[in-house]
C-alpha cells in the first residue's frame, strides 16, 4: 500500500521512496515509546494534497484511531496540523486535546525534510483516556520519543540496517537508554530481567554499560569478544549474546539531539526459551532425519537379501516374483533416502521417480533393452504421499516391462501432469508403453498382484486409476489421478 500511494500520488525520487519503506518498517519504536497511533501522509504531486499512505497503532497503550485510514486524503487546509508542519517545516503539536469519537487526543505533526525538502509528515496520535500514570518507566518511553521524532524530522531515524519484526526486540520487550559517556540512565524491568538471565547481579541504572558486559563476559567466556565495543557501538546493529544457560537478542540504536548523538537506546529479547524450541526443533529433525537414515538402510538390506534368495530359486515364477517384491522394497527405501535428505514435509519426488526408473531399466537390462524415462516435473510431493506414489510408479513400470512390451526391447514413458481439480491441486501419471497393447482392457489385471497394489494405495490416497490402450499409437497408458491437497 505504502509503496502504491507512492507510486500513484507523489513525485518523489527513488532514494527518498526507499527511505520512507525503511522508516516505516522501523516506526513501531516511535508509535510505542509515544503510545501514540502513527499515520504517514505523502505528498500529492500537487502539493496542496496529502495522501495517508501507512498507520501504525501502539502495542504499548491504546488506540486513538480505531478506523482505518489509509487511502484518504487531506485537501489543503491551513489550520490542519499537517499542512501546518509541512509549510513550516516544523514539528506541530495541538495546545489542547481534540475530541476523537468523544475521546480526548493529543496530535502532533513531523514534517521529515531530507535534503532541505519535506517528503512527507508523521502524524501522531495519543489517545489521553489511556495514558498510563506517569512513572519513571513513562517518563523513559515519553523522553525517547521525542527524541526520536526529532530524529525522524532530520530524516536521521534508524532505517538501516532494517529490523526483522518477527526476531528483533520491541519497546516492549526491554529497553536500556545510555548517556553519550556509556552511563545507563534507565533501564525498564523486563531490560534488567534479561542482563540478570545473563549473569549480571546488580542494579542497572548509573552502571557503565561497557562495564556491565565486561563482567558478564569474564564469567561467560563463551560470548563472543566483540560483544563490549558491539553493544557501546555508535551505529544500528543486532546481535545475539549468548551464555551457556541463557540467551539474548540486541539491537543498538544510536540517539541523536539537533546538536549531534546524545546517547544509545539498546532494546533486548530474553531468547533463551526460543533458543531452546529452537535446538529442540534441530534434535527433533535431525533424529527424525537419522530414523529415515536407518529405515532406508534396513530396506536396502532386506533387499539384498531378496536379491540373494531370487539367485538359488530355480522357479522361473519364483524368481520374479521375488524380484517384484525387491522392487518395492526398493522404492520405498528411495523416498526414506531422500527425506532422510530434506527439512522439508515435502518430498522433490523429480529425483525419487528418476532413480525408480534407472532401477527399473536396470533390472529389465538382465534379459532385454528397456529405456525408462521421465517427461515433465512432478515437483514436491507430500511426504505423506510419497511412499504410496513410489510404489504405484514402480508396480506401473514393471508391469509395462512384463506385459507392455512383454519383456522385449522398448521404451516406457512417464509423464507427470499438475494441474486445478474441483477440490484442489491433483497430480496426474501416466506410465506409457508402446508393446502391443491390450486386448480387452476390462479383464485386465484381475489376478496382478501388482495392479491389485496399484489400486489399493491409490485409492487410500484418494484418487483414480484407469489402464487403457494408447489413441492413435500401439502399447497401452496407465494413468493414476491422486489429489495433493
Amino acid at each position: 500500500m505504502l509503496s502504491q500511494a507512492m507510486l500513484d500520488h507523489t513525485t518523489l525520487d527513488p532514494s527518498d521512496e526507499q527511505w520512507l519503506r525503511g522508516f516505516v518498517n522501523e516506526w513501531q519504536m516511535l508509535a510505542d515509546t509515544s503510545f501514540s497511533d502513527l499515520i504517514l501522509w505523502v505528498v500529492d504531486a500537487d502539493d496542496s494534497i496529502f495522501w495517508a499512505a501507512a498507520q501504525t497503532r501502539p502495542s504499548t497503550g491504546p488506540t486513538a484511531l480505531e478506523e482505518d485510514v489509509v487511502g484518504d486524503n487531506i485537501s489543503y487546509d491551513a489550520e490542519h496540523l499537517v499542512t501546518e508542519a509541512y509549510l513550516s517545516e516544523s514539528i506541530c503539536e495541538t495546545s489542547d486535546n481534540q475530541l476523537r469519537s468523544g475521546i480526548p487526543v493529543d496530535v502532533w505533526a513531523i514534517p521529515i525534510i531530507r535534503r532541505e525538502r519535506v517528503i512527507a509528515v508523521v502524524e501522531r496520535h495519543t489517545n489521553r483516556m489511556g495514558v498510563r500514570a506517569p512513572g519513571a518507566l513513562e517518563d523513559a518511553y515519553l523522553e525517547t520519543a521525542d527524541i526520536l521524532s526529532v530524529m525522524a524530522w532530520n530524516a536521521t531515524y534508524p532505517v538501516s540496517p532494517p529490523s526483522d519484526p518477527s526476531t528483533s526486540p520491541q519497546v516492549g520487550d526491554g529497553m536500556v537508554l545510555v548517556t553519550q559517556s556509556g552511563t545507563i540512565s534507565y533501564a525498564t524491568p523486563n531490560a534488567i530481567s534479561a542482563f540478570r538471565r545473563m549473569g549480571w547481579g546488580g542494579d542497572m541504572e548509573g552502571e557503565d554499560l561497557r562495564q556491565v558486559m565486561l563482567e558478564i563476559q569474564a564469567t561467560h567466556p563463551q560470548i563472543g569478544q566483540t560483544v563490549v565495543s558491539d553493544m557501546t557501538g555508535h551505529h544500528v546493529q543486532e546481535f545475539e549474546v549468548e551464555t551457556r544457560d541463557a540467551s539474548m537478542r540486541v539491537r543498538v540504536i544510536p540517539l541523536a539531539g539537533m546538536e549531534g548523538p546524545i546517547g544509545t537506546m539498546v532494546l533486548c529479547r530474553d531468547s533463551t526459551e526460543l533458543r531452546h524450541r529452537d535446538r529442540a526443533l534441530v534434535t527433533k529433525d535431525a533424529t527424525i532425519r537419522e530414523i529415515h537414515h536407518r529405515v532406508k538402510n534396513n530396506l536396502q538390506t532386506v533387499a539384498a537379501l531378496l536379491r540373494l534368495q531370487a539367485r538359488r530359486i530355480e522357479s522361473e515364477e519364483a524368481r520374479n516374483a521375488l524380484k517384484d517384491a525387491m522392487g518395492r522394497v526398493q522404492a520405498i527405501a528411495v523416498v526414506h533416502e531422500t527425506l532422510a535428505r530434506t527439512f522439508d514435509e515435502d518430498v522433490p519426488f523429480d529425483d525419487v521417480a528418476d532413480r525408480i526408473l534407472r532401477m527399473v531399466g536396470d533390472l529389465a537390462a538382465a534379459d532385454v533393452g528397456v529405456q525408462a524415462r521421465r517427461q515433465g516435473s512432478f515437483g514436491l510431493i507430500p511426504a505423506s504421499r510419497a511412499t504410496s506414489l513410489a510404489v504405484v510408479m514402480t508396480e506401473l513400470c514393471q508391469n509395462a516391462v512384463e506385459h507392455g512390451l512383454e519383456r522385449k526391447a522398448g521404451l516406457i514413458t512417464v509423464v507427470p501432469t499438475r494441474r486445478m481439480g474441483e477440490s484442489g491441486e491433483v497430480l496426474e501419471v501416466a506410465v506409457v508403453d508402446h508393446g502391443r497393447g491390450l486386448v480387452d482392457p476390462q479383464a485386465v489385471g484381475s489376478k496382478s498382484l501388482g495392479l491389485s497394489i496399484v489400486r489399493t494405495l491409490v485409492d487410500d490416497m484418494g484418487g483414480n486409476f484407469e489402464l487403457r490402450n494408447n489413441e492413435g499409437t500401439s502399447g497401452a497408458r496407465a494413468v493414476v489421478t491422486i489429489p495433493l491437497t
